[in-house]
C-alpha cells in the first residue's frame, strides 16, 4: 500500500488553526498546466490565494486538490489547486503557518465517467426595448441616476453605502 501524504492533511489543520484563531488564512501557489487560476494575477509562476470563509464559495480541500470560487475584479472565478502545487498556508495577520516543497506535474485527475448525451441548446430571444412611453419618468427631467452632481470615483477599492 502507497503511503499517503500528510500535506492534505496539514493544510487542513492550519485553515482551520488560522479561521478558530481570527485569522485569514492564505495559500502560496506554485502554477503550472494543472492549476486553474486568473492568470493576470499570476507574477513569477507564483500566485497569493486568500481562502477565508468571506473570500471564497464552495471551498473543498480535498487530499488530491483544493477547490472554489472567488471574485477577481467583480467577476467570480473557479479555482483548482492540485495538493502537490502548494508551496505554503499561513496567516496573513502574522505570518505563521507551514511551507512545503511543491511538487510539480504529479498530479492526476480522476477518471471521468463518460459523458452524457448533450440536450440541444436554445439561444435566447432578445426582448424588444422598452419605448420611452414605457420607461418610468426621472423626477428631474433628465435619464441619468441621481449621484449628487459627484463625478465617479476612479481606482481603489470599491465600497458599500448604506441607505437608510
Amino acid at each position: 500500500m502507497a503511503d499517503i501524504s500528510t500535506k492534505p492533511y496539514m493544510l487542513r489543520a492550519i485553515y482551520e488553526w488560522c479561521t478558530d484563531s481570527g485569522y485569514t488564512p492564505y495559500l502560496a501557489v506554485k502554477v503550472d498546466a494543472a492549476t486553474t487560476v486568473p492568470m493576470e494575477y499570476v507574477k513569477k509562476g507564483e500566485i497569493v490565494l486568500n481562502i477565508s470563509f468571506g473570500a471564497t464559495s464552495g471551498l473543498k480541500m480535498d487530499n488530491d486538490s483544493i477547490r472554489f470560487h472567488a471574485r477577481f475584479g467583480g467577476v467570480s472565478r473557479e479555482i483548482f489547486v492540485p495538493v502537490n502545487n502548494v508551496m505554503a498556508i499561513y496567516a496573513n495577520e502574522n505570518g505563521q503557518g507551514m511551507a512545503f516543497e511543491p511538487q510539480l506535474g504529479q498530479y492526476e485527475p480522476p477518471a471521468a465517467p463518460a459523458p452524457a448525451p448533450s440536450a440541444p441548446t436554445l439561444a435566447p430571444v432578445p426582448s424588444p426595448a422598452p419605448s420611452a412611453e414605457s420607461r418610468p419618468a426621472d423626477t428631474n427631467g433628465t435619464d441619468a441616476p441621481d449621484d449628487g452632481g459627484e463625478p465617479p470615483k476612479k481606482g481603489g477599492r470599491p465600497t458599500l453605502t448604506r441607505i437608510k
